[in-house]
């Protein structure tokens, strides 16, 4: 990592030294640094590169663009001072040396601190862990930049994103937080109608908050979202659930209340 320089991702790209934010250029230069940022000191050849950033129709000028972009971002480079990250050409393609994604390295860090926390069966802990990692986040990643590579990885963080927020609150509910959970299931399940773990979670909180009928009311409109928007049914866990809640089952009740 170079030292001084914070590079991040989860959320429009930035770097940063001595506090201030550097000045990476226009956008598409700011989608090559993205993406030679994501490669972790691996070459990326020319053609790949093209690829990642323009897609399968790149301008006719691209090649003089690459070289603008990388120039671009050697000056950025050689201004920041000692301790910079070096883009140099390979002879197989460019390598970014010296720089790492600060704010993936720290999440993927906390996410096994907490998996390892969970394994322990310290459960609470392990949520503050997963509220640190999730907190790391400042909107979506390479948030403003196009091209495939990108467009692809942001689609696929979202997902990652989205099951670590599901294990996290699954781990609330666990706790007996079920009540605290309520609201901000709520409002995630306004915003992914279509996540059935999340609309699960959702049912379970209200249940075990004493409000079975809102439970049952949040599984009729999940069943209407995935009729209007997949012509189907709600998967089988989904369902179960639901019949589950109608006939009252104590199981699904926290352990204490289930024993009383």
């Amino acid at each position: 990592m170079a030292e001084g320089i914070r590079f991040e991702l989860l959320g429009p790209l930035r770097a940063l030294t001595a506090g201030h934010e550097m000045p990476l250029g226009p956008p598409k230069q700011r989608a090559v640094l993205a993406v030679l940022l994501h490669q972790d000191g691996r070459s990326l050849s020319y053609e790949a590169l093209v690829d990642a950033v323009w897609g399968a129709e790149p301008p006719a000028h691209v090649r003089n663009l690459v070289q603008k972009y990388v120039s671009g971002l050697r000056r950025a480079f050689a201004a920041a001072g000692p301790g910079a990250p070096e883009l140099v050409w390979t002879g197989s393609g460019y390598r970014l040396s010296g720089a790492s994604i600060d704010d993936l390295r720290e999440r993927r860090a906390k996410l096994r601190e907490a998996m390892a926390a969970r394994d322990a069966g310290d459960l609470g802990y392990a949520s503050e862990l997963a509220v640190a990692a999730e907190s790391l986040w400042r909107g979506d990643f390479a948030e403003g930049l196009s091209g495939p590579y990108l467009e692809a990885e942001r689609r696929r963080w979202a997902e990652k994103r989205m099951l670590v927020l599901e294990a996290r609150l699954e781990s609330e509910i666990e706790l007996g937080r079920f009540h605290e959970c309520v609201h901000e299931l709520v409002r995630q399940v306004a915003a992914h109608p279509l996540r059935e773990r999340l609309v699960g979670l959702l049912m379970l909180a209200l249940y075990r908050s004493g409000r079975s009928s809102d439970a049952l009311i949040a599984y009729e409109e999940a069943r209407r979202h995935i009729a209007d928007a997949m012509g189907a049914d709600p998967g089988p866990a989904l369902r179960a659930l639901h019949q589950r809640v109608l006939r009252q089952d104590p199981a699904l009740l926290p352990p204490a209340v289930s024993a009383a």
